[in-house]
């Protein structure tokens, strides 16, 4: 695969701890959220008057990456949205970004991938494979997007002061001899389904006067993360996932990784051995942005010429229930 061009979008202005504790009537800890997680402002729609949802980030965002890539939305020949805040249950979130920028049917995929916070990089993974597969498809469009905050109940302080609005693009075409996905990983505990998570909605948990009357709906945290889990885990999967290709797991140019805590970013890349500068955070402006967070933050790395055209880059999402997956790619 090659990226020809990214995009990304949030809605609204950048709210501060203040704003949001503010605009949604609850209290937290700000001052703690900077200091560990790395968050200080983000980008929630409903508390900024923004009348947007999952579909209308993930379609300006893939705009910005046509427009980057200079590649007609006619000649894009697969739609993947990647994420676990769909705009409806069924149909597809990818479906209706196809028909807003291709106007109609046309011979295109389009399909949603939904692997929690990992969903981007696993969809990456597939259209890259897609791509190889059958060249007739031209061009891929995927989109990771987050509209997290949709699913806060009232009241909730753990929901706001983390989880934010956000949609990243990578517009992709065939393996150019030089730009290329070198390697993927993927690793999978469905026995930690129940730590958090959106519950209801589905088959098991319809959403019913009683749940709503109950409170039971939303985003759910039934049980606490394991503080040091991906401090553990990112370096064992970094290792199986470099040794594909005989390196070690210092051997790439520049990592990133699910932007949901800082100071974890810090602790992982002091165990691989290469300092802060070969990573990109962009936690500090945007929250956590769930399979958004890594497109968002490779933009954001392209633009600031922390990554040039022929560095190798790894990336590795981590998402509830469990699901990490992870690709060395050549830019």
């Amino acid at each position: 695969m090659k990226i020809l061009g990214t995009g990304i979008y949030a809605p609204g202005e950048a709210l501060s701890h203040d704003d949001v504790m503010k605009r949604a009537g609850i209290e937290f800890d700000g001052e703690r959220i900077s200091a560990k997680l790395g968050i200080q402002t983000r980008h929630i729609a409903h508390l900024s008057g923004v009348d947007e949802t999952t579909a209308d980030f993930a379609e300006k965002a893939g705009r910005a990456a046509l427009e980057a890539a200079g590649i007609d939305a006619q000649d894009v020949g697969l739609f993947i949205v990647a994420t676990d805040t769909p705009e409806f249950i069924s149909p597809a979130t990818s479906m209706l970004v196809q028909g807003r920028l291709q106007g109609g049917r046309r011979f295109a995929g389009s399909y949603d991938v939904g692997a929690s916070c990992s969903s981007f990089v696993t969809a990456l993974i597939s259209a890259s494979h897609a791509l190889s597969a059958d060249p007739s498809i031209g061009y891929a469009l995927v989109v990771g997007v987050y509209n997290m905050p949709a699913y806060f109940r009232p009241g909730d302080a753990f929901g706001y002061s983390i989880f934010a609005d956000g949609a990243g693009a990578w517009l992709i075409g065939p393996d150019d001899g030089e730009s290329t996905l070198l390697a993927s990983q993927m690793l999978s505990d469905g026995t930690q389904w129940d730590y958090v998570g959106v519950y209801s909605g589905g088959t098991r948990q319809p959403v019913n006067t009683e749940r709503l009357a109950s409170g039971d709906w939303g985003l759910q945290l039934l049980q606490r993360l394991p503080g040091d889990r991906n401090v553990k885990l990112w370096p064992e999967v970094l290792d199986s996932l470099m040794a594909k290709v005989g390196r070690y797991r210092d051997g790439a140019d520049h990592y990133l990784f699910t932007q949901i805590n800082r100071s974890v970013i810090e602790e992982v890349m002091d165990l691989i051995g290469r300092p802060m500068i070969d990573t990109t955070c962009v936690m500090d402006r945007y929250g956590y942005t769930g399979s958004g967070c890594i497109p968002m933050a490779f933009h954001h790395a392209v633009k600031e010429s922390r990554v040039k055209r022929g560095d190798d880059v790894m990336m590795m999402a981590s998402g509830a229930g469990l699901a990490v997956s992870s690709a060395l790619f050549r830019y």
